[in-house]
């Protein structure tokens, strides 16, 4: 265990740390105690169907969904429904690479075990029930990584999810995506300072962790982003100051453990585990009315892979979001993103089921 108070209240807000004991993992071992971070909004109603889940995408945490998706007014309403999020394991706020201790002590830093997004769904699905009673959620919803666990809930436990929102996500992922976060991971693996994953701080890989922000230029922004200099009206002054001062800062700061461990669910999430490898049997199993919500400039789940896939779900539409920011658009910063969110949520939560 190392300390990195970039984990902490003071940057991601107030959450509560919850034990749900021995996680079994697919790939085999176990985390022998199991925490999961989570924040609640709103209240559960007398009849137990007013439940949302949100689930965490790789390198956030619930403070994106408290600062621009969640509140009165938006879809996602606390005066209307009982909205957890739960922070996804290995993320720097659940059980981590880089803050395993007490009964986890044997799992620190290099030797935590691989996890996958089903691992994730298990222990958000026993989390739910065991510490809040929860059986039915009216939407489960997620973006990137969240998405990808979205349709693994949709699917492992179809009737527990009556609506799935995937946005900018796919159930299966791509070669092309798995090659590029491969990328993401040498820029750590290729600093002096990775040391085997044993470093002293994340500063020993700051020099990794800049070049692995600068690739998430390159791909998670759009070219048009960086064709109509975008970055302009987020008030730099080139593209080189964007760089410097909002990816850099915002990567520098993490574990790269845990952004390793993140990177390796992500690479892997693919539902057809669940099927033989038939990706149409998968998705056919899922039985919640299903909005799919590509990013219309997403370079890494363009709307074309997400419209494969949502063909073969049943009671599903497309909804492409328009965001010339590409798939960091979930980061809510141009102002009609959040609007469109808000306008197919609304739609979804509406449908009856």
């Amino acid at each position: 265990m190392i300390a990195n108070q970039f984990y902490t209240p003071e940057f991601h807000g107030e959450y509560e740390l919850v034990s749900i004991g021995r996680l079994d993992l697919e790939e085999g071992g176990s985390i022998p105690d199991c925490h999961l971070a989570i924040t609640t909004w709103g209240e559960i109603n007398e009849a137990r169907d007013n439940v949302i889940l949100i689930t965490t995408w790789y390198s956030g945490t619930h403070q994106i969904f408290r600062d621009a998706y969640v509140g009165e007014g938006h879809a996602l309403d606390p005066s209307k429904y009982f909205i957890v999020c739960i922070n996804q394991i290995g993320n720097g706020l659940s059980t981590s690479p880089h803050n395993a201790d007490g009964p986890n002590a044997d799992l620190a830093m290099s030797k935590f075990p691989k996890v996958r997004i089903g691992d994730d769904v298990v222990a958000q699905e026993r989390l739910l029930r065991e510490h809040f009673g929860i059986e039915k959620l009216a939407l489960v919803v997620g973006g990137s990584m969240g998405a990808q666990q979205t349709y693994e809930w949709a699917i492992r436990f179809p009737d527990k999810v009556e609506r799935a929102a995937p946005i900018a996500g796919t159930a299966q992922n791509t070669p092309h995506d798995f090659l590029y976060t491969e990328s993401l991971n040498e820029q750590i693996w290729s600093d002096p300072g990775w040391n085997g994953g044993e470093y002293k701080s994340n500063e020993d890989v700051e020099d990794g962790l800049k070049r692995h922000a600068h690739i998430w230029g390159i791909m998670g922004f759009s070219t048009e982003f960086w064709k109509q200099e975008v970055w302009r009206a987020l008030e730099f002054e080139s593209k080189e100051a964007f760089l410097e001062g909002f990816l850099e800062p915002y990567f520098t700061v993490m574990d790269p453990n845990d952004l390793l461990c993140m990177a390796w669910k992500w690479q892997r999430g693919d539902v057809t585990r669940h099927a033989s490898g038939d990706l149409e049997a998968a998705l056919g199993r899922i039985t919640a009315k299903t909005f799919v919500m590509p990013i219309s400039e997403d370079m890494f789940f363009p709307p074309r892979d997400c419209k494969a896939e949502q063909e073969l779900v049943p009671n599903s539409e497309l909804r492409v979001v328009d965001d010339v920011l590409g798939h960091l658009g979930l980061f809510g910063v141009a102002p009609t993103y959040i609007p469109q969110i808000d306008e197919h949520l609304g739609e979804l939560l509406a449908t009856k089921v």
